[in-house]
């Protein structure tokens, strides 16, 4: 990867931001999303989750947390590698990084997008009892969580009625996000005039 592709504010995370937990993210007018705000918010539950879990929040797994809260997109392992080596110069052990996921997932703070094999910061504070869909933007690429509402009870009843028994379930949805909607929208007017 070449240092120069890495987004800026990818770049530039504060890691004094995690002093400061706003209870709620900030949102700056229509469409317009304070993601310092979101980053902030996440960072400040992290240390909580782990001294709640009776974990370690490391350097490393701090480091790791930040740059998949980076942005709202799901990224693989190898991204943070090489997204940290740009910011340090030292390449880290692939095992170290995927460790640190393995603990940010336990933690409830990281979340695996199983159709691409990446990982998304999980922005919505949340117990194993409240399922969540992931839905991928095929714009942006970006994720976001949403309730599910009936969605897994209606999988479990739906194997059961079979003689299936679950092992796992996962619910992801791929489509357009509102903002891309709206590009792709203005895109083709422009293209019409």
């Amino acid at each position: 990867m070449d240092c120069a592709n890495v987004p800026a504010s990818s770049r530039t995370l504060s890691r004094t931001r995690a002093s400061q937990t706003p209870s709620v993210v900030a949102v700056d007018g229509p469409g317009r999303h304070d993601h310092d705000a979101c980053v902030t918010t996440l960072l400040g539950r992290a240390r909580q989750s782990f001294v709640d879990k009776g974990l370690k929040l490391t350097a490393l797994r701090l480091r790791v947390l930040e740059e998949i809260a980076a942005s709202h997109d799901a990224m693989g392992a190898y991204d943070v590698i090489e997204r940290l080596a740009c910011k340090s110069g030292a390449r880290l052990a692939p095992i170290s990084v995927y460790r640190a996921i393995d603990a940010l997932q336990s933690a409830g703070l990281v979340h695996r997008l199983e159709s691409r094999n990446a990982f998304f910061a999980c922005h919505l504070p949340h117990t194993g009892a409240q399922d969540h869909i992931a839905l991928v933007c095929e714009g942006c690429s970006s994720v976001v969580e949403v309730p599910a509402g009936r969605v897994y009870g209606l999988i479990e009843t739906a194997a059961a009625s079979s003689g299936f028994k679950l092992r796992a379930m996962v619910a992801e949805g791929v489509g357009m996000c509102r903002k891309c909607q709206t590009s792709m929208c203005a895109t083709a007017g422009e293209a019409r005039a």
